[in-house]
């Protein structure tokens, strides 16, 4: 760029262009452009613009350690911080990195999945941060007591997600509920290690509460008794509780709270008896899923169900015995749908649904999974009545065609995801849906007749699409990818398992999807490093690959990953022919990676295993690998392995090749 030229977009130090603007209104611009790669481009041809977002960027994320201590100073307005991706962070790397940093303005901090950090990071992130609000420490399995001591020291704590860590007890979750009295939104699921005397403490010191997750909690309805008197709860997901029954609602119906969202999926010991007294005792209740949680519902709870016809707006019944009958009175009673599930329900006719939608035109989303009783005069209904509608799950229900999808493509201009998995589409199907320009998400695994015309016609019209599933479409060839890769850019989620058509020629044009981060390649068996090279050099946004059984991928694919794969997280290349040299070369390399599946490797010595795996120490939190290896590798680096976070899942497979079939 010519000193002129830099000097009209701000770039040099004249007065003229966007450097006479004050940094100030050039941060409100900034605020208003969305999109990630427009606002880098801002960055990239005007210093003014790079001044501007420094001082008034909000959010951070970062994925390697390295260059965290200089980011936190390049910023000092953050707000929110998120290290959930950040490899090889420990206590040592978060404490210097924070040291120094003024950190006043940072409000959330996300370490999901950050298993290395304990609680020595965790004390030294609430020191810098005395404005802490939201922490998410969610799949940190390691995390136990310590760690919610750490935490409980940030006493303005309104927001905490414990999900999955695994090592939490009463004790810890006592010291979080004195510490951080004004707490909001709670999460403990899975940390199964709390008991009823947990939550009963919790509920007595933090009463602000109003967003609570139990879920897969051994706790009985004594919990349910407790929590039953926070007066400002409203969200409440106990998910899989198995020692809660009819009993615990009849408790939770009594109580003194507002609550508005239930949450009671698999509870294997309620009935419709305890769904009715739920619903008698909250009269305001606005969603309510009961999936897979009883067979058949009473006339006692439908009869209650219809007295929330003015606020209930989400129901799942997923796994239910429904009839036509039992939709029509849900249609009647509940008038403000937005949301149904009926996944997997036993009895859903076309009868039913034409019923359900006549009198629930505000739907939004509808769930009809494996009902393979709906025909076209299901979706025809759907088409009449349900004009908003974004989001159709339609997963194995063969009884569908092109005729009532060409409804509704017609009558549903807002659709933005449907699932049309294993439903036998074809071409002519796509030729309608790709009226749908809003488009973000299509499923069409399992669609043998789809074919590189069918294809063509979502490229050309459904620009917007983020998400493409085309699982054993095995009709795809190389000419489908140029199309799709020339009409959808902004695709992230690609799913190209078992097109056994596809070839290094077709990856070469996947390269132009910049935005593409999850790409799945399993049992391409024609293509090779060459095609590998072509995908990551153009996609630098990719973290998560799958080249299972790409049998003729070699340790050239993997020298291309370890140069240009710099952001990948997730990596399968189980049957791979790749050496040690190779796969030593990638873990060595790639300082974002952090899930291998490595099964069957069988031109990798024991040697070589040792050499990948102690150069990638410190950095992995996943690894599968053949059981057959564990007696073989030296015991100090698999207890180096598991002292760094890192957890092993051991499988004892055959060897046995698959066609892309």
């Amino acid at each position: 760029m010519s000193e002129e030229e830099a000097q009209r977009y701000g770039g040099g130090t004249g007065g003229g262009g966007v450097g006479a603007l004050s940094v100030d209104l050039l941060g409100q611009v900034l605020d208003r452009v969305l999109e990630r790669r427009d606002r880098k481009a801002c960055r990239l041809v005007s210093r003014a613009f790079a001044r501007a977002e420094a001082a008034h960027r909000r959010a951070l994320r970062v994925l390697r350690r390295e260059p965290l201590p200089r980011l936190l100073r390049a910023f000092p307005a953050l707000e929110r911080l998120d290290l959930s991706a950040c490899a090889s962070l420990d206590d040592a790397s978060l404490a210097a990195a924070l040291a120094g940093a003024d950190l006043g303005t940072v409000r959330q901090v996300c370490l999901a999945r950050a298993s290395g950090v304990g609680w020595r990071g965790l004390e030294a992130l609430v020191a810098a941060c005395p404005r802490l609000e939201a922490v998410d420490l969610s799949h940190c399995v390691g995390a136990g007591d310590r760690e919610a001591a750490a935490l409980a020291a940030a006493s303005g704590l309104r927001e905490l997600n414990l999900e999955k860590c695994l090592g939490v007890t009463d004790m810890g979750l006592a010291k979080v509920a004195v510490g951080c009295p004004r707490l909001e939104t709670l999460s403990f699921k899975w940390c199964r290690e709390i008991s009823d005397i947990g939550v009963d403490l919790l509920v007595k010191k933090c009463r602000d509460l109003r967003s609570l997750d139990i879920s897969y909690l051994k706790v009985s309805n004594e919990s349910l008794r407790s929590i039953s008197t926070l007066e400002k709860l409203e969200e409440l997901a106990m998910v899989a509780c198995s020692c809660i029954d009819d009993e615990g609602l009849e408790l939770l119906s009594r109580g003194s709270n507002s609550l508005q969202s239930v949450d009671v999926s698999r509870c294997n010991h309620v009935t419709s008896q305890g769904l009715a007294s739920l619903i008698d005792g909250h009269s305001f209740l606005q969603k309510l899923n009961a999936a897979d949680s009883l067979h058949e519902i009473g006339q006692n709870f439908l009869s209650k169900l219809v007295t929330l016809k003015a606020t209930l707006t989400v129901l799942r019944l997923d796994g239910f015995e429904v009839s036509s009958s039992l939709l029509s009175a849900i249609g009647e009673g509940c008038t403000n749908l937005v949301e149904i599930g009926l996944s997997k329900c036993n009895g859903v006719t076309d009868e039913g649904i034409s019923s359900l939608v006549a009198r629930c035109s505000y739907l939004r989303k509808i769930d009809l999974t494996c009902c393979n009783l709906v025909t076209n005069d299901s979706l025809d209904s759907i088409a009449d009545n349900c004009k908003m509608l974004e989001c159709l799950r339609l997963e194995s229900c063969s009884s569908i065609n092109e005729k009532g999808l060409e409804r509704i493509a017609s009558c549903c201009p807002n659709l933005k995801e449907i699932d049309l998995t294993d439903c036998g589409v074809n071409d002519e199907a796509l030729h309608h849906l790709a009226k749908c320009s809003e488009l973000l998400i299509l499923k069409l695994g399992l669609s043998s007749s789809i074919s590189d015309k069918g294809l063509g016609f979502i490229s050309s019209k459904c620009g917007k699409l983020i998400e493409l599933d085309l699982y054993r479409c095995s009709s795809i060839t190389d000419d489908g990818l140029a199309a799709l890769a020339n009409g959808c850019k902004k695709i992230k989620l690609l799913n190209l398992c078992y097109c056994n058509k596809i070839t290094d020629s077709g990856l070469s044009h996947l390269g132009a999807l910049e935005e593409l981060t999850n790409l799945e390649l399993r049992c391409l068996v024609r293509i090779t490093g060459i095609g590998i090279s072509s995908v990551v050099i153009g996609c630098k946004s990719l973290v998560e690959l799958d080249l299972k059984r790409c049998y003729s991928v070699n340790d050239s694919g993997l020298w291309a990953l370890a140069r240009y794969a710099l952001n990948l997280r997730q990596l399968t290349i189980s049957y791979c022919q790749v050496t040690g040299l190779g796969l030593c070369h990638l873990l060595s390399s790639l300082r974002c990676l952090q899930d291998v599946k490595m099964v069957h490797l069988s031109w990798v010595s024991i040697e070589g295993f040792e050499m990948a795996l102690r150069a990638a120490c410190g950095r992995l939190k996943k690894l599968k690998i053949l059981g057959g290896l564990k007696s073989v590798l030296s015991p100090d680096l698999l207890q180096l392995l598991q002292a760094c976070g890192c957890r092993i899942r051991w499988v004892n497979k055959p060897l046995v090749y698959k066609d892309a079939i």
